[in-house]
């Protein structure tokens, strides 16, 4: 089984106790993302020192009103390592108000620019932004990775456009019906599941920090809502994720 999004460097405690308690619940490979720079660096150094890890390089759009923003081309050396597989999380957020529409778009630009010419996947971000996010990515013909997902306004254009749509412990609340609508209607080929540690905690350990052994209860939660076997929507999850970062 495999965590595709957590953020390692926020997690509290050890990343090898963590990774131990991960491989004890049968997850054996992580995605750590890369927010900004300093992160992406953190990231990289996790992935080199661990097994299974492997690592998404970006600057997130919370960032895109600050010096941060004018990074992106530090990325570019970055992504060379051999345990690099995606540019982000990237994207476009309109629920909080860190940096303006037309920064977080500039800064997502750079960041598709630089995805299409190393030939990468693209992990999205993307909150109250729809249509914008749906406008940016239209030009972009590589691997899309919707992570978090939470936008029932970009399942269409997901759908067609044959993206990956990754869900994490929200879909696993009392309340997200629609998120499990949403999970039941994507194909076979195109599920992914994440943690997004240490946010996010499925409904067991709500109200508690998340880590990469808790995305058994995300794939449980998407297992019931697509009315499939547990452990073969686990293992078509895993070789979906091969797929898409080219693990």
């Amino acid at each position: 089984m495999i965590d595709t999004h957590a953020h390692l460097d926020g997690c509290d405690g050890p990343v090898g106790e963590l990774l131990a308690r991960a491989h004890a619940a049968g997850v054996t490979r992580v995605i750590t993302i890369g927010t900004g720079i300093e992160s992406c660096l953190t990231a990289l150094r996790l992935a080199a020192e661990h097994a299974g890890v492997y690592a998404a390089l970006g600057i997130d759009p919370h960032q895109a009103g600050g010096e941060e923003a004018d990074r992106v081309g530090e990325l570019r050396k970055l992504l060379a390592h051999r345990k690099a597989v995606a540019v982000g999380e990237t994207g476009l957020d309109n629920f909080h108000d860190f940096a303006s529409p037309a920064e977080q778009l500039r800064l997502f630009d750079a960041q598709i620019e630089l995805a299409t010419e190393l030939s990468l996947p693209l992990v999205i971000h993307s909150r109250d932004a729809d249509e914008q996010t749906g406008a940016a990515l239209a030009r972009f013909e590589g691997t899309v990775v919707l992570h978090c997902f939470s936008s029932a306004g970009l399942l269409p254009a997901a759908l067609e456009r044959g993206y990956y749509v990754s869900f994490a412990g929200n879909v696993t609340y009392p309340k997200a019906a629609e998120l499990r609508e949403a999970a039941a209607r994507v194909p076979a080929e195109r599920i992914l599941a994440e943690t997004d540690s240490p946010y996010l905690a499925p409904q067991p350990f709500r109200g508690g920090p998340n880590e990469p052994a808790y995305v058994i209860h995300t794939v449980a939660a998407l297992a019931e809502a697509r009315d499939e076997d547990v452990d073969e929507l686990a293992a078509r999850i895993d070789a979906n994720a091969t797929a898409a970062f080219g693990l």
